[in-house]
């Protein structure tokens, strides 16, 4: 396998072309922790859930982490290229910036540095269930104590991340009288309750941040009813905040506000994130939530990837080739400047 994998891009288009939407993520798992075996790593399947397990990478003692997602959103669809570009759910996030942390820690293996290992997760796009893991999972090893930095990947356009938004994620359900649709007043609409809350919500004052930016608010889905002709007994929806400060007073406003009409349920919640800054690297806040959180045990974070945000999650998902090739160079820059500065 190894001597079929010639470059970056070539490792990218492999790792594309699985399925791995989030939940179902085994087969790339298994993909990768065969490629690095034969490549010569000591690999290790750590388990998360039934059939879901994190892949962690070493041949030395480990200093500096390169970490990245294996999950993807859905839907799964087929790839794509042409002479810029790789196409397909993944290439962007996170595939190809997995793809160049590969690279990246072969090349300065070559240097004659073993002190990087690997560890690629589970569930980053729904709950971090991988991280969470992982993060346990280090606290007892020997060697957890030698670890100074986690390179985490995400689409950043290689740009160094100077921090992340958190991340709230809510679900409200209304509850009503279920009638029949000739006599609505015998009943009572779960669905206009429900909007009301939603209204409510879109009027709340949200803060402002002089480096992340503004807070925003994402309704994600909205389900409830049977048919036309009933008056509705229940609704929900999730939604999403993004937040640039502490969720205690946005969760003490959402409460109140919405209280009696629906019921609040705070499902999962990321906290914002100032990052380390370097001199010589191009650098910008980002928008999105990472794992970087759920990895403290893997210590100093710093957030870093080739492909633009903008293009995940989409029909028209993509990755530059040219991209691809300088994130390696970057993760090789900022891991020689990182043990410099040490």
């Amino acid at each position: 396998m190894a001597e079929e994998i010639k470059d970056v891009v070539e490792l990218a288009r492999r790792l594309i072309a699985i399925e791995s939407t989030t939940g179902d993520e085994s087969a790339v798992a298994n993909f990768l922790y065969r490629y690095l075996t034969h490549l010569g790593w000591r690999v290790e399947r750590l388990a998360v859930a039934a059939n879901r397990w994190n892949v962690f990478a070493q041949k030395g003692s480990p200093q500096i982490v390169f970490s990245t997602h294996m999950d993807t959103v859905p839907p799964f669809f087929s790839p794509a290229e042409d002479h810029a570009f790789l196409y397909g759910r993944g290439a962007c996030d996170a595939k190809g910036i997995l793809a160049a942390q590969v690279f990246a820690a072969d090349g300065l293996l070559r240097e004659g540095f073993d002190g990087v290992c690997l560890l690629f997760v589970v569930g980053e796009e729904r709950n971090s269930a991988g991280a969470i893991a992982a993060n346990q999972w280090v606290q007892e090893q020997p060697f957890a104590y030698k670890i100074r930095y986690l390179i985490n990947g995400e689409p950043t356009q290689n740009r160094l991340a100077l921090g992340t938004k958190g991340s709230l994620r809510c679900l409200l359900e209304a509850r009503g009288q279920a009638a029949h649709s000739a006599y609505p007043e015998l009943g009572e609409n779960a669905i206009e309750k429900l909007l009301q809350a939603l209204n409510r919500i879109r009027g709340l004052p949200l803060r402002k941040d002089p480096e992340l930016g503004e807070e925003t608010i994402n309704i994600g889905t909205i389900t409830g009813g049977t048919g036309p002709n009933i008056v509705p007994s229940g609704a929900s929806a999730e939604v999403m905040f993004r937040l640039v400060s502490d969720s205690a007073p946005l969760k003490r406003a959402l409460l109140a506000e919405l209280g009696s009409l629906v019921e609040v349920q705070f499902q999962f919640e990321v906290p914002r994130v100032r990052l380390k800054r370097l001199d010589g690297f191009e650098s910008a806040p980002m928008a999105y939530t990472t794992d970087i959180p759920f990895l403290a045990n893997f210590g100093e974070p710093l957030l870093i990837g080739p492909g633009s945000i903008h293009d995940a999650h989409t029909p028209g998902e993509k990755i530059s080739k040219g991209e691809l090739i300088r994130g390696v160079e970057l993760y090789v820059q900022l891991t020689r400047r990182l043990l410099k500065e040490a």
